[in-house]
């Protein structure tokens, strides 16, 4: 079966700097694929070369069979990719609902909005999405009187609420407390069954314990993929996480 994402040969230059230096991937459907390295290492560039973010210096990036190398963010999203990026995004002055609400109807048609009986469609879809991330209690509150892992939550939750084929993370438990991280890994475990998930992670314990497959990142190049198993018992992984990291 061909891979839901193939990046090849990418690179990516900031002025004389070189982020990426050549990356080829594969993630296959119905994964969690996790990108870990040091600091600097790449990964968050990456995963903005994959949603649009950042267009490639050279190398071409397939999604579900198709080119997307120069694809705007916009375009990738109605082809069924979502992206969360580290820094939360949420309106803060609209409620948690209406958050919610907007993130579904950026995929309806003008005709599907106003009818009365699809409205009621995405009002049951929106508190699904909610109960999903223990938010329903407060879909009435402005989403920035959450707490900062809530707010984590309810973006996910919007970038889920689409329905989209491939979900990428970006350091979603960053600022968490330890039981907030735990508590997100509980509430991603079952969009397995939904969609294919990418995910920037430092934490290596939550990671570790989420995925199927890790590709390690150094210096804009990739280090090593495979399975947890795999990775921990690579040497390369290891020489760089104890002398780098």
């Amino acid at each position: 079966m061909a891979a839901l994402l193939e990046v090849r040969a990418v690179r990516k230059k900031f002025g004389a700097l070189q982020a990426l230096a050549g990356v080829d991937l594969d993630v296959r459907r119905g994964t969690f694929h996790g990108l870990i390295g040091p600091n600097g290492s790449g990964k968050s560039t990456l995963l903005k070369a994959i949603a649009g973010a950042h267009l490639p210096t050279s190398g071409t990036i397939s999604f579900d069979g198709r080119d997307i190398t120069r694809l705007t963010p916009y375009e990738r999203a109605r082809v069924g990719m979502s992206l969360k990026f580290q820094i939360t995004a949420v309106l803060r002055e609209l409620s948690v609902y209406d958050n919610v609400l907007l993130a579904l109807q950026s995929s309806q048609g003008v005709w599907s909005l106003i009818r009365s009986s699809r409205r009621r469609v995405l009002r049951d879809q929106v508190m699904t999405a909610l109960e999903r991330f223990r938010l329903a209690s407060r879909a009435d509150r402005l989403a920035g009187s959450l707490s900062h892992g809530e707010q984590q939550w309810l973006e996910i939750s919007m970038a889920l609420a689409p329905h989209p084929k491939l979900l990428l993370l970006d350091e979603p438990t960053a600022g968490m407390s330890p039981e907030e991280r735990r508590v997100t890994g509980e509430l991603l475990a079952p969009i397995r069954s939904e969609c294919t998930l990418m995910i920037v992670e430092h934490d290596l314990d939550f990671i570790r314990d989420f995925c199927d497959v890790l590709t390690v990142l150094d210096q804009g190049r990739i280090l090593d993929t495979g399975t947890v198993e795999q990775i921990q018992r690579s040497s390369r992984v290891q020489e760089v996480y104890t002398t780098r990291v």
